[in-house]
């Protein structure tokens, strides 16, 4: 198992540990994933965990490319009959390998997800430095999941607490 993913089983514990003390209202909450609760956003995750390239590949030519009714439907796949089962199907699965198994945007996935859980909720995480780094590294270089590369192309992207540097152009 690489580095990446033995963080990324580390992010997923915390979020499980996170949102195991949920209230029912608290799983029905807007997250900073648009339409998706709580229990959407930890499916979606779940979900993603069990994709290979090839199987993401023939499920978005299935959803004719329209990631949303992929996403809709991979969750639903996923997701329990309640929010503690989805959360123990969850606590149960491997790395996210997506775009490939040594990929940070596994690790991305998570950690972002995570985030979009927690902050609605003010619950507070700090993420692993060395996974987080790997992460802004990735989504600075690589148009994934959303086209973050494209988004900061022409701009220099630096952390004030890490060493991190990226891009030409304004800061």
């Amino acid at each position: 198992m690489t580095k990446l993913s033995v963080i990324q089983l580390r992010e997923r514990d915390a979020l499980v540990r996170d949102v195991r003390s949920l209230s029912p209202d608290q799983w029905r909450s807007s997250t900073l994933c648009g339409e998706w609760d709580v229990e959407e956003v930890v499916a979606h995750l779940g979900a993603a965990s069990r994709l290979s390239f090839p199987g993401w590949l023939r499920s978005m030519i299935g959803a004719r490319f329209d990631p949303d009714v992929h996403n809709r439907r991979r969750l639903e796949e996923f997701r329990g009959a309640s929010p503690e089962e989805t959360v123990a199907r969850f606590a149960e699965s491997g790395p996210i390998g997506l775009p490939r198994k040594e990929s940070a945007g596994g690790l991305g996935e998570m950690i972002v997800h995570s985030e979009d859980i927690r902050r609605p909720l003010g619950i507070k995480h700090d993420p692993d430095p060395e996974g987080l780094l790997a992460v802004a590294t990735f989504f600075a270089t690589k148009d994934f999941a959303v086209n973050s590369s494209t988004l900061v192309s022409g701009l220099r992207l630096r952390a004030v607490d890490a060493e991190f540097d990226a891009g030409d152009g304004p800061e």
